[in-house]
């Protein structure tokens, strides 16, 4: 009688969480339908069992995904049914910092609102330093009032106003310094906020940053002596949303024809901007940071890299980091784009990830 108990039990618990054996949906079917914004649809799953911070096939959770696209109606859904606000992703990334690197200021109120950590513990990218690196700083500014440690390091130690030495973000850097930021901080290469103005050409803030002494000793300088300028330039023709909206037309059976011509005439001008070979000789090679990868763009259209399959109900690869762990041969060619956008911003060649992005793409047009 006891086991016959304990099978009627374990046969409901079955029947009210149908996706407890492995019944989820198709991550990327999730993904897109989480882009789109089918509130509906996160209900229905949600409703079915679907775990709260289930992951799409890109960008992370519901709710990240919904925070990237700045829509707060889905963000309230997942929130309300469990998600964790501070859920991070293959990548190391946060809701917060997804909405701070998108530009998406009423998403990153709302997640403040809700217990997002404006700060990361230990080493780690943070909002404010996706927030700086895009631009962004009507959102900087908001992160910093909110407590965000101004000079929080990212794992390579990277400072956030390194990053505003790098862009050339002078209006940044200035709030930045107002609020108590340390020029002096190095990252694990020695860089300083100095060192990476100096290397970008920004000498209005390598002014800001530096003593009389130091500026005027720095530019002075062999200028080879900082490094390789490395500039943070999108994906050309904005590459990436053209495969977003290749993934959202075959989603919803919409022709693509167009959309594949501006793809290829994109890729096309990504090859010849490849560097001459002296140039990749002379770039540093530092260690790479484990998270800023941040969509190959970094800055409010979001650029973000996508597989896209000639069926839309294909599951797409894993992340291109776990992809090239576990030896596969099919990367994601936008994940690829944000691994080579982090990478540029951490000071580390590119010239490997544009070979794994180039042959991602070779790939995917073998499949048309």
């Amino acid at each position: 009688m006891k086991h016959r108990l304990r099978s009627l039990l374990l046969a409901g618990l079955v029947f009210l969480t149908p996706y407890a054996y492995g019944a989820l949906p198709d991550p990327a079917a999730f993904g897109v339908a989480m882009e789109l914004g089918n509130v509906d649809k996160a209900r229905d799953w949600l409703d079915q069992g679907l775990p709260p911070d289930f992951v799409a096939d890109r960008i992370g959770s519901g709710l990240m995904i919904a925070a990237w696209e700045g829509n707060l109606p889905l963000m309230e859904v997942f929130v309300q049914r469990g998600a964790d606000v501070n859920f991070t992703n293959a990548m190391g990334e946060q809701a917060l910092q997804l909405a701070a690197w998108k530009g998406k200021l009423e998403a990153v109120q709302w997640l403040l609102a809700h217990g997002a950590s404006v700060n990361r513990q230990g080493k780690e990218w943070s909002a404010l330093h996706y927030a700086v690196f895009a631009g962004n700083g009507e959102i900087a500014k908001l992160l910093l009032q909110r407590g965000a440690d101004v000079n929080g390091q990212a794992p390579n130690g990277s400072s956030v106003l390194m990053m505003a030495a790098r862009e050339g973000r002078e209006d940044l850097a200035k709030a930045l310094l107002a609020a108590g930021a340390d020029p002096m901080l190095k990252n694990e290469n020695g860089d300083t906020a100095l060192s990476w103005a100096m290397r970008q050409g920004n000498l209005k803030i390598a002014k800001l940053v530096s003593s009389p002494n130091q500026f005027a000793k720095a530019v002075k300088a062999p200028p080879e002596s900082f490094g390789t300028a490395m500039r943070s330039v999108p994906p050309p023709a904005g590459i990436s949303e053209i495969l977003r909206q290749i993934r959202l037309a075959e989603a919803q059976g919409l022709p693509t024809e167009e959309l594949r011509a501006r793809f290829h005439a994109a890729v096309d001008a990504y090859k010849r901007n490849e560097p001459p070979p002296r140039a990749k000789a002379l770039v540093v090679q530092p260690r790479v940071p484990k998270g800023l990868v941040i969509t190959a763009q970094r800055q409010g259209s979001g650029e973000r890299a996508e597989v896209v399959y000639g069926d839309a109900a294909k599951p797409a690869t894993s992340p291109a980091v776990a992809a090239a762990a576990a030896g596969a041969v099919a990367e994601d060619p936008m994940e690829l784009l944000r691994q080579l956008r982090l990478a540029d911003a951490a000071g580390k060649p590119t010239t490997e990830l544009r070979k794994r992005f180039l042959e991602a793409v070779r790939r995917y047009k073998g499949q048309q």
